[in-house]
């Protein structure tokens, strides 16, 4: 059976692997702002620890008591210290000097800015160095908004919060929390593209790694060179194919960037347990390649065996210095190598594709959510996309697979009720020959057609999905062609960003005359239309990816399943209030975000358990308190 992650668990070996966690606590003194927790042996989770402490601020300062719960260890031994990065703790883990005065109020992880209160001031040789009013971190927040909407660029906007997050990361993670909807376009999609497009121009200082091809051979020790060790989840592109903008090569790291500071911000996944990564193999880009201001290789993709080893070089690379735990997520490859990839490593490693996978359970979710407002069960609907890369056939992937378990049709069928349209037109069986590999099963019978309008016409679908990366295509033909066989068409224009959506929710709504349920992969503002204002849903995959991520850590899980992602969207469409539906939403709103992620990382840290996949034993109880207590807190904590 074809499956999204390129693998079917239907006999997972793997399952037996256990060892009983206990937990425990241990004291320990921590006189100064930073100490260096470790075992003797020098690996985390041990009963014996020794505090490596820098006490040169003050001979006579009382040291403080902390308790400190030892971190939950895993049925596969803890080696990589994968599990003890898990949980927020209450002192971190150091290994070079403490940090004081000026050299504290320039690192991220430890500044508090004008919030050091008097104590602290004085303790860590901090007076004279900031003007003598302490401020709550409240009023910190507060004050760095009003800055931030002072800008009337997106662009500005973005630059300052990545100027905030490297000085003053706790500031930065509670603002994004905060204000959540306002800025999230700023961090992510839409603004976050062209962040890329111009990034050899704001580069100021690197935020991850970039592994070129001149690296190859010496990929382990490049990763070395990353301060954090304890990490959990990388995020990765070759930027072949940034949002729908195309070959951004090297500047695509904007998009790793962006991914993990919501990880943190929405997932809770601890700052210095992500990664940002960009394997640079050139660009084709020929407006980069003759840029004086592109940072990347300046030379034409490398592919086939050479792209291959690279790629193949890092990822057992990771795994060596991470462990088996460590969550790999491959974003913004371009088709041919993104299915590729995830059917290769799927068996071996803990990866995940938030394009194919990601777009897919958020967009189900949103489906799952809709049939609350137009009746019927999914098997019921006929489906027609506009685009076949790898977002439209991993949202038809799991739709079919979504039918076939709830009616116990074979997928092979479930797949028939999925219709696609590429740039040559709708994909029939008379094609098959020359169809790419992921495309074939999305083959049916039927006359060849060229142009969407037509295919609407003839197919006479009841949900209509855009994932093209073409802007615009959905024109007024085709929206009231959906609409005079549909009641309440559905319509999703997913492609990103902004400028390259299928069509805007004001034109979905007036050319269906107010009757369209529709969803966006970029937001767009409430919508008036005789005298009815929309507010349409954004298809978002910081939805899905943040808890699913969260789900994975917390069970200790060791591959990626379907089922998996099948729980994500029933978790995600659950949190659809009655309210919600009564104002034509099919997404809840991100101002409860974090919630939401924690009822979906219970999900699938449930199936995780349920398919063996889990290493972290016994299994908590209440799995949603688990992921609340486990999830990453920007409040400053208090130096003595």
């Amino acid at each position: 059976m074809f499956s999204l992650n390129g693998t079917s668990f239907t006999n997972n070996s793997l399952s037996g692997v256990s060892r009983c966690l206990t937990q425990s606590s241990r004291r320990i003194s921590a006189p100064m702002v930073v100490v260096a927790a470790v075992s003797s042996n020098g690996k985390p989770g041990d009963g014996s620890v020794s505090v490596l402490v820098e006490n040169a601020l003050t001979e006579s300062a009382a040291p403080v008591e902390m308790e400190v719960k030892s971190t939950v260890t895993g049925g596969v031994q803890d080696v990589y210290g994968e599990d003890s990065a898990t949980e927020d703790q209450s002192i971190t883990p150091w290994t070079l000097s403490v940090a004081s005065g000026f050299s504290l109020l320039r690192n991220p992880h430890y500044n508090k800015g004008l919030a050091f209160s008097e104590r602290e001031r004085d303790a860590h040789y901090l007076r004279g160095l900031l003007p003598p009013v302490v401020i709550s971190h409240d009023l910190q927040v507060k004050k760095m908004m009003n800055s931030i909407r002072k800008y009337d660029v997106p662009l500005q906007r973005y630059m300052a919060m990545m100027d905030l997050q490297e000085m003053n990361e706790r500031l930065f993670y509670k603002l994004l929390i905060d204000n959540v909807e306002e800025l999230l376009p700023i961090v992510y999609t839409p603004t976050v593209g062209e962040a890329c497009q111009k990034y050899g121009s704001i580069f100021r200082r690197p935020q991850g790694l970039f592994i070129s091809l001149k690296e190859k051979g010496k990929i382990h020790e490049v990763l070395k060179n990353w301060p954090e060790k304890k990490i959990q989840v990388i995020v990765v592109t070759d930027g072949e194919r940034i949002l729908g903008l195309g070959d951004l090569g090297c500047q695509g790291m904007g998009i790793p960037v962006g991914k993990l500071s919501l990880y943190t911000a929405l997932g809770g996944i601890r700052p210095s347990a992500c990664l940002p990564v960009t394997i640079d193999v050139g660009t084709n880009n020929e407006n980069l390649l003759n840029d004086e201001f592109y940072i990347g290789l300046r030379q034409r993709r490398a592919t086939g065996q050479e792209y291959a080893e690279l790629l193949d070089e890092f990822m057992y690379a990771v795994k060596q210095n991470y462990g088996e735990k460590v969550l790999i997520q491959f974003e913004d490859f371009a088709n041919h190598n993104a299915f590729d990839l995830l059917a290769k490593y799927g068996t071996s490693h803990l990866v995940f594709n938030d394009d194919i996978q990601g777009t897919a359970s958020v967009v189900l979710a949103g489906l799952m959510a809709a049939l609350n407002l137009v009746g019927g069960s999914l098997s019921e609907h006929t489906f027609l996309f506009l685009g076949a890369g790898e977002a439209g056939t991993g949202i038809a992937e799991l739709i079919a697979l979504e039918m076939s378990k709830q009616t116990g049709i074979p997928l092979e069928e479930t797949r028939k009720k999925i219709w696609m349209v590429d740039s040559k037109g709708l994909i029939v069986k008379s094609r098959m020959e020359m169809l790419q590999h992921f495309k074939r099963p999305w083959a049916h019978d039927h006359e060849p057609v060229q142009e969407l309008v037509n295919a609407v016409k003839s197919i006479k679908p009841t949900v209509l999905i855009g994932s093209s990366g073409a802007g615009r295509t959905f024109t007024k033909e085709v929206v009231q062609a959906m609409a005079t066989f549909n009641e309440k068409p559905i319509i999703f224009a997913l492609s990103n960003p902004t400028s390259q959506s299928e069509c805007t929710a004001e034109e979905a709504y007036s050319w269906s005359e107010g009757r369209a349920i529709f969803a966006s992969g970029s937001p767009f503002a409430p919508v008036e239309y005789n005298g009815k204002v929309y507010a349409s849903g954004q298809a978002n995959n910081a939805y899905i990816f943040p808890g699913f991520g969260l789900g994975l850590i917390i069970s200790g899980a060791i591959r990626v399943h379907d089922d998996m992602l099948l729980v994500a969207s029933e978790a995600l469409a659950e949190q659809v209030s009655q309210e919600n539906f009564e104002k034509g939403l099919i997404y809840p709103p991100f101002s409860n975000i974090r919630k939401i992620s924690a009822h979906i990382a219970a999900k699938v840290a449930a199936k995780a358990y349920e398919l063996g996949l889990a290493t972290r034993l016994p299994q908590p109880k209440d799995l949603v308190a688990y992921a609340e207590s486990c999830m990453y807190s920007p409040a400053y904590r208090s130096y003595r």
